[in-house]
């Protein structure tokens, strides 16, 4: 007999902790390799970890609801395997692989040391982006945070550690810092505690619901891309008679010789591929006061789920793929994310958002930012419309195909111009598309 190690397993760059929802089997439960062992979530996407291996669930090490780091062991399996103790990662699918060493929670080449100790040499002290966005919309400071205490790894402050210092703050006196060693300004004081929320007196015959998860985070990411953004958006009608005919006569040759769906929205994406190239500002972010120029093109499609809900999963290198490729990568990843079956890593590392609002009959929206991308495209719903057609003996009324493209930005690192430019050469390119191309 042996024992295998079940890890947290990675998930993406940005992803370094998860919260274990359920366990779908038992102490004592037989296992079969590939079997969903237990269901996680993190603050992009639920998902189920499935064991590499096959045996006898021997130990939980930890319950429902629990936030563990990535890499961390949370089960052990009993395995007919001969030979010592292990965690092998050979032969893991790529979705539940760990890596070998353990996740940095601090700096590498920096040793891990408590807080009053870091801030006396000046050490950095890690935090998750989650733990961030937590003491952002609490008003905790810095200066405020470096006080926390952390139990994770290293002193690591958990979300569980952050949440339970918000419940109690202001109870308490705040845990000893030893002064600085070194300091360039005097330390800023911590943020006042923000007012209590607003409660209103409803009346009438409601329904009281409570938000769930993904709504909520949808919520704060929402609100926080407003407020570290300076949003403005840049509308052109487009002329897409062309795309729409084109589409029309050959969407049953393409579906029988790539065995896909032909949509609007891979020729959309393709649009914005090209544009994304030849506008290189667009597609980056901001680090402070640095622009950051992202030198691939990962383009997030967003998908509305059946519970009403958003979600974004992403297509990378969206500028290497002709329209079959990018068919087919539409197509899987919509169809996965309507039944909660995409990988985490599938919704980490977009540079640029498509938006197809068209496909509700919208006309046009002004979409929010995705951060930290700077710029979203809404592309609104093809009608039917009196047009003026120039033509070398005069010009006269015809229907032609229209839409709206809709380009949200943000003003901080775009300009008009800039933001202009790109959503007008979107729409010169769908203008342009050729009525003949084969398919």
């Amino acid at each position: 007999m042996a024992k295998f190690e079940l890890t947290m397993p990675k998930m993406g760059e940005s992803i370094i902790e998860a919260t274990i929802l359920s366990w779908t089997k038992g102490i004592g439960d037989e296992i079969e390799a590939e079997e969903t062992v237990l269901e996680i979530a993190t603050d992009k996407v639920d998902s189920e970890v499935p064991s590499p291996v096959e045996g006898k669930l021997l130990e939980k090490r930890f319950n429902e609801g629990d936030v563990v780091p990535v890499g961390e062991v949370i089960a052990i399996i009993e395995t007919e395997s001969a030979g010592a103790d292990s965690a092998p990662t050979n032969g893991v699918p790529a979705e539940v692989e760990v890596a070998a060493a353990e996740v940095p929670y601090v700096p590498a080449g920096q040793p891990a040391v408590a807080t009053a100790e870091r801030v006396a040499t000046g050490e950095p002290r890690f935090y998750s982006p989650l733990v961030l966005n937590i003491a952002k919309e609490e008003s905790i400071g810095m200066a405020e945070l470096e006080t926390v205490p952390g139990t994770g790894r290293g002193g690591r402050v958990t979300k569980k550690d952050i949440l339970s210092y918000v419940k109690t703050r202001g109870s308490q006196p705040a845990a000893p810092v030893a002064p600085a060693a070194k300091t360039k300004a005097p330390a800023k004081p911590a943020a006042p505690k923000p007012a209590a929320p607003i409660t209103y007196n409803h009346s009438g015959n409601i329904e009281i619901v409570e938000m769930d998860r993904m709504r909520k985070i949808i919520a704060q990411n929402m609100v926080q891309s407003k407020h570290t953004s300076a949003h403005v958006t840049s509308f052109v009608e487009a002329d897409v008679t062309n795309v729409f005919q084109w589409r029309k006569k050959n969407k049953d040759e393409f579906q029988k010789k790539y065995g896909e769906k032909l949509t609007f929205t891979p020729i959309f994406l393709q649009a914005v591929a090209k544009a994304l190239v030849e506008h290189p500002g667009i597609n980056v972010s901001i680090d402070g006061d640095n622009i950051l120029y992202k030198k691939d093109i990962n383009v997030g499609i967003a998908v509305a789920l059946p519970n009403d809900n958003l979600i974004v999963p992403v297509i990378r290198n969206a500028d290497r793929l002709n329209l079959a490729g990018l068919a087919a990568a539409v197509n899987d990843l919509a169809a996965r994310a309507r039944i909660n079956k995409l990988k985490p890593a599938e919704l980490d590392g977009g540079t640029y958002t498509l938006s197809n609002v068209g496909t509700f009959g919208n006309v046009m929206g002004t979409p929010i930012i995705m951060q930290p991308q700077v710029a979203i495209l809404a592309v609104g719903a093809i009608r039917k419309i009196p047009a003026v057609i120039e033509t070398p003996s005069g010009d006269m009324i015809g229907i032609r195909q229209k839409m709206f493209l809709s380009h949200s930005y943000d003003h901080r690192v775009v300009d008009g111009a800039l933001g202009g430019r790109f959503v007008k050469r979107v729409a010169d390119i769908l203008e342009a598309w050729d009525l003949n191309a084969d398919v």
